[in-house]
């Protein structure tokens, strides 16, 4: 029986030896643990957050290059109806004073003032570099004779201009990079008869189909038989805006575009002009004798992921996607 208790005595004594050596870690332990973790888990955390950073820098330059396709698109489209296209020395004027007139440039948005492209805003650039005139299609306007029910489709002038802007203002509507506008004015549609129902100050000779389809304020037709203005070119160049003050502003078409200023002006093919701001964003090259235009866009997607040093360099022009194209204008002028 002694020897049983003993026995049983000894096992008890040698399991709370074991029981008190399981007592948790010690302080090296947990240092050495913590170590080991921080070898580890630190190029993991560098990994996701380059990740994160890649793919933040792929969705832009791919959102850039997308609105940039897109906008170019639908200048082509714009640039298909065309029936003549100013070349970048009908956008040029020679004096900054408010009275100078040398150009189409004083006759559309901006019109020569001191406070540039908007009165709520300062600029550095509110260049157009696309200016042209282009047939308009217009559905279900005309009655035929002898009937109430259909009507017919018809086309008017048009002038469009492309503008490129850079603000100097922090916008929060807008990027710190250029964007583009399109502006637009058209005729109204002509009657064959009645009196004239629009206004009676620019329009005294002409009747409308209607009220709702008079010309846009500030619209005048252009005049291809104007005295002392010999050819078509300087016929068009000759064209001045209607009194009315314009209604319509200029909507812009699309943001993030390079703002980097132009250092060397880009070279066009033989025959055709330069026509450009002082930005390499928006230029095109203008072949007035054929109606073709060469369009060039240079998107900043840099613009989307940083608010400063974001100008173009060859080290980091994969972040600015370009686009071009060369339409011919099918319109055409009526000039008997």
């Amino acid at each position: 029986m002694k020897n049983l208790l003993r026995f049983l005595l000894s096992i008890q004594m040698k399991r709370s030896k074991l029981v008190q050596q399981v007592n948790g870690f010690t302080l090296i332990e947990l240092l050495v643990a913590l170590l080991l973790a921080f070898l580890v888990l630190t190029p993991l955390l560098g990994f996701m957050v380059n990740i994160l950073s890649t793919d933040q820098k792929e969705q832009a330059k791919a959102n850039s290059e997308q609105e940039i396709q897109s906008a170019i698109d639908y200048i082509a489209r714009d640039l298909q109806q065309a029936v003549y296209i100013y070349d970048g020395a009908a956008l040029t004027t020679n004096s900054n004073t408010v009275a100078a007139s040398s150009g189409i440039q004083d006759q559309i948005p901006p019109v020569k003032t001191a406070s540039g492209c908007d009165s709520s805003i300062t600029t550095i650039t509110c260049k157009p570099v696309l200016v042209f005139w282009k047939r308009k299609f217009i559905q279900n306007v005309i009655t035929p004779s002898g009937t109430t029910t259909s009507k017919d489709d018809t086309f008017v002038y048009s002038l469009v201009a492309y503008y490129l802007i850079k603000d100097t203002s922090t916008s929060t509507t807008w990027s710190k990079a250029a964007r583009i506008a399109r502006f637009e004015i058209s005729d109204g549609v002509l009657a064959t008869s009645g009196t004239p129902n629009c206004n009676t100050t620019d329009y005294p000779n002409d009747s409308y189909i209607d009220t709702s389809h008079c010309p846009d304020p500030g619209f005048q037709r252009f005049n291809l038989n104007l005295p002392g203005a010999v050819g078509i070119k300087n016929q068009m160049n000759s064209w001045k805006k209607a009194s009315l003050a314009y209604t319509q502003k200029p909507l812009v078409l699309v943001d993030f575009i390079d703002q980097t200023s132009i250092t060397t002006n880009p070279t066009c093919p033989t025959g055709t002009t330069l026509s450009s701001g002082s930005l390499m964003g928006f230029y095109a090259c203008v072949d007035v004798a054929n109606t073709t235009a060469q369009v060039f866009l240079r998107g900043n997607a840099l613009a989307r992921l940083q608010n400063s040093n974001f100008d173009y360099s060859s080290n980091n022009q994969t972040y600015f996607p370009t686009a071009s194209v060369r339409v011919q204008g099918r319109g055409y002028l009526f000039t008997r």
